[in-house]
Order: C-alpha cells, then structure tokens, then sequence
C-alpha cells in the first residue's frame, strides 16, 4: 500500500492527513512534509493518522523526530487517533503505547477537538 498526505489549513493549524502505512519506505515523505511545514514557518501542526492501519519503528520515530522539531521552534504537535476501542487508528495507538511513548504526544480524537485551542487531548 502506498502513503498519501495531504494538507489542510483549519484555524491556524496545518494539517497533514495520513492515509496508508507509515514504515521505513514512506515515513521519509511524512518526515520531509513536517519539515517543509515547519520551513515555511508552520509551527502549529496536526498529524491526522486516523487512517493508518500500520505503523513501524520507522513511523514512531518520524513522530518523535516531528514531536521534538516543533517543541525546539517553540510550537505544537497534535495527533488524531480515534478512541481506544475503535478499529482505524488503533494500531497506531497500540504501537506507541507499548513503546510506552504514547504519552509523549497530545492526542485527539477527531479533527474539531484536535485544532480547539481549548479542547484536552485524551489520556494516555
């Protein structure tokens, strides 16, 4: 299966919206997309991974990478995933929680509540 990103802009936030897998072969593009993001001086980010049904060290990495690029330009990085208990997105959800890096990231359930600048992230 091939990775697409694409971007939207919803209220100050870039959005990347993941759809695929997100492993050693394609977590160069999301890399290279966060970094371009943050060049052009986007620094309130978004990634949408509500759509990816499988994610490798690779991917985790690109998403602690993506995490510490933003917190260094003093910006953010909000994820989707849906809720526990839901099927897509649940992979993501349960590889980085058994890395135990899942609390590393503020995680939303949806696109409204992840660009609410006063919405709380799920728990870890």
């Amino acid at each position: 299966m091939t990775l697409k990103v694409n971007e939207s802009e919803q209220g100050g936030w870039t959005v990347l919206h993941i759809t695929g897998e997100l492993d050693l072969v394609t977590s160069p593009e999301v890399r290279q997309r966060v970094h371009d993001a943050v060049a052009e001086g986007r620094h309130e980010l978004v990634l949408d991974l509500s759509r990816v049904f499988f994610c490798d060290s690779s991917g985790v990495g690109v998403l602690i990478a993506s995490r510490r690029l933003l917190h260094s330009c003093r910006g953010s990085l909000r994820l989707i995933l849906p809720a526990r208990g839901s099927e897509e997105g649940s992979h993501v959800n349960r590889v980085l929680a058994a890395l135990g890096v899942r609390r590393l990231f503020e995680v939303f359930p949806d696109l409204p509540s992840a660009v609410d600048t006063e919405a709380q992230p799920l728990s870890a």
